[in-house]
Formats: C-alpha cells, sequence, structure tokens
C-alpha cells in the first residue's frame, strides 16, 4: 500500500508554530509582588502605579498623646479603630485598583491588588480576646501584639524595662490561632517575639523589620527571633527605615541588600520578603525635600532624643538619614527586584522576596 505524501513544508511550519507554543508557554509568568507593610493612598491609583498584586495594609486610626515624662505615645483604641475598619472596606469596595482580600488565595483572584487588612496593635480589643473575632468578622487579618510601648497583651520594644507576652496576650494569640488571624510581633520586645514563635499554633510574621546583627537596636530582630520565626514557617518583612538597616552616613540599596542576606543566612531564603512601612509614594516629608536626609530626619530627632532620655536602649546614637533615596518612591518594587537582579540573586529567589514567600505564609494561616 502506497503511503501518503509527506508535505515537508507543513511539516516545518507545524514544528515551528509548536516551537513558538512551547516558548510562550515555558516563558515565566509576571512576578508576583506584595508589599508586607502598607497603607490605603488618598489616591487609590497609586496602588497600580506600585506594580503591587497584594499587600498587608494597616488601617488604624492613631491618637497621639503625651506620657507623663512628656514623651509621644501612639495609641490605637476602639472607639478609633472600629470606624477605621469600616471606613477601609468601603474604600475598597468602591476600588477599581484593590480588593479586600480574606484568604491567601485570593491573592490574583481578579484584576487589581489584593488588600489584608492589619492593625498594629491589639489596644483597640481591650481586655477582652473576643473582640479579635469582632474585628475578624470585619475583615481583619493580621493582629500586631503592640506597637512600640506595652499593652496588656504584650511587652513593646521601645520600653526601658522589657517583658514578652501577658496572660492576655497568650489568650489572645490561642484565639488568633482559632479564628486564623496572622499574629504580627512587629514592635514588639525580644521576649514577646520569642513566646509568640513559641506559642503559636501557626506560622506567625515580624511584617516590618531589620537584623539587630547590623543595627544593634530594639526595633531590630536579633538572630534568635529569625530563627524562632522561621522554625515556625513564618517570616519577616525587610522595611525602608534606613536608620534601622545602617549606620553608614549614606545609605544605599547595598545596605538592604546587606540585610537581606543576614536574614536569609539565618533564617533561610523562605524566611524574607519586602515591606515598605512608609507612604507608597515615600516618606513625605523627604519626597518634598528630594530626598535629602540630612534635613528630613531632623523630623525624627525630637522623638529619638526623648527615647533616649527615657533610658530606652539603642537611641544613645543619632541617626543621619531616613530612607534610601533610589527606593523612596512609587517604584520601588521594580527598582528592589533590578537591585536583587545586580546582586546576583537567582531568578527563584527573587521570587520569593518579591512576593512569593508572602503568599506563601498568608495561604498557609488564612486559607
Amino acid at each position: 500500500m502506497r503511503g501518503k505524501r509527506i508535505d515537508r513544508r507543513g511539516l516545518l511550519a507545524g514544528a515551528g508554530a509548536m516551537l513558538v507554543a512551547g516558548q510562550a508557554m515555558a516563558r515565566p509568568a509576571r512576578k508576583l509582588w506584595i508589599d508586607g507593610m502598607s497603607f490605603l493612598p488618598e489616591d487609590m491609583d497609586e496602588i497600580r502605579a506600585s506594580g503591587l498584586d497584594a499587600m498587608i495594609c494597616d488601617v488604624s486610626a492613631i491618637q497621639t498623646v503625651k506620657a507623663a515624662d512628656g514623651s509621644p505615645k501612639y495609641l490605637r483604641g476602639f472607639e478609633a479603630n472600629d470606624p477605621a475598619i469600616d471606613a477601609a472596606v468601603a474604600r475598597l469596595a468602591a476600588s477599581q485598583t484593590a480588593y479586600l482580600a480574606l484568604r491567601g488565595s485570593d491573592i490574583g483572584r481578579k484584576p487589581g491588588c489584593a488588600a489584608f487588612l492589619q492593625m498594629q496593635s491589639t489596644e483597640m480589643m481591650g481586655d477582652d480576646p473576643g473582640r479579635l473575632a469582632y474585628f475578624h468578622g470585619k475583615g481583619l487579618r493580621i493582629v500586631q501584639f503592640t506597637h512600640h510601648n506595652d499593652t496588656p497583651y504584650a511587652g513593646g520594644a521601645i520600653e526601658p524595662v522589657q517583658h514578652g507576652l501577658t496572660p492576655l496576650g497568650i489568650a489572645g494569640l490561642a484565639e488568633m490561632n482559632r479564628l486564623r488571624l496572622v499574629p504580627d510581633v512587629s514592635h514588639g520586645a525580644e521576649a514577646t517575639m520569642l513566646d509568640a514563635a513559641r506559642l503559636s499554633k501557626t506560622p506567625i510574621i515580624l511584617s516590618h523589620g531589620a537584623a539587630r546583627a547590623l543595627v544593634d537596636h530594639p526595633r531590630c530582630a536579633s538572630d534568635a527571633v529569625i530563627r524562632a520565626i522561621a522554625a515556625k514557617g513564618g517570616m519577616m518583612g525587610l522595611f525602608m527605615m534606613s536608620f534601622w538597616l545602617t549606620r553608614d552616613r549614606v545609605p544605599t540599596p547595598d545596605h538592604y541588600v546587606a540585610q537581606l542576606r543576614h536574614i536569609i543566612r539565618i533564617g533561610g531564603i523562605d524566611a524574607v520578603g519586602i515591606s515598605n512601612d512608609f507612604p507608597m509614594t515615600g516618606e513625605a516629608n523627604l519626597v518634598k525635600l528630594g530626598n535629602n536626609n540630612a534635613e528630613g530626619v531632623k523630623g525624627y530627632l525630637d522623638w529619638w532624643h526623648a527615647m533616649d532620655k527615657r533610658g530606652v536602649p539603642g537611641f544613645a546614637w543619632v541617626p543621619e538619614h531616613v530612607v534610601i533615596p533610589e527606593f523612596n518612591n512609587i517604584h520601588r518594587m521594580e527598582r528592589i527586584a533590578a537591585t536583587l537582579e545586580r546582586a546576583r540573586f537567582k531568578g527563584r529567589e527573587i521570587d520569593k522576596v518579591m512576593g512569593g514567600n508572602w503568599r506563601r505564609v498568608l495561604t498557609e494561616v488564612l486559607g
């Protein structure tokens, strides 16, 4: 029986089409960018400009008061924060650029940026851990035990005498675990961080901070804390506040890379991500000053000296900068990714640091 004639040109064309299709399938998807500490901007279009796929978003309302010794304290009470979370949810519902995220699997569920709501304290819970369920029902997904100062739940980092979780804090942590809220130890005393890592039934996070081995300050995480968070399956976000990244006079992207490398060396590549802790467009006063750190840092010095006067460790030296100029703008994620490429990070490492690790932890805790 005579076989059919093979059309060589057709065969080559078909093979070429398959090759092109294969190349298209093999091309990596757009990199995932997640910010571990951000805020809803006044202009929601800034979210699109930032390129973020997801963010942990602090929606807590702050009241500044003076302590007995005259130093400033920042309180987040129930009366201010009950309407604050409602306002944030309403803004997200009306937005075309971001949406309320309740589960880690919500990342990429629809166009725009998935916003996970966070409160940077337990003060709004009062002495009733049951309020965690109340706020969870409104959309809260990440809770910080304290912000700098002691709360009824935990010891803060910026205190002359430090302690860990209180009995109320231990009960609150158990309730967070039951509700599948993400426990956040940022701004906590070392004992608070280690207690939470030891007692939590889920991974915990330090949403925004730096490594104490490079800048010895209680706001930064010791190697013991980094190891404990990593061992629990959690991670920390490296933030933009340059006076806690380096004591060198001029902060650069290389200092940010050095911090990342240290955290990775101690906790592993799965234990670190990117965080901001400034407005999306950058620290506003520094932006106005053209990132003139010598002028901008003056706005922080009254608080800095007040902490030193209180006897808080780590404030005896005087900082000379606030931001890394190259990152103090809306394009920081793009610039950080490019910095990591130049620093010879592998592609899979960059993907984890820029967002993959945040998605993993958020999905493991929230579903």
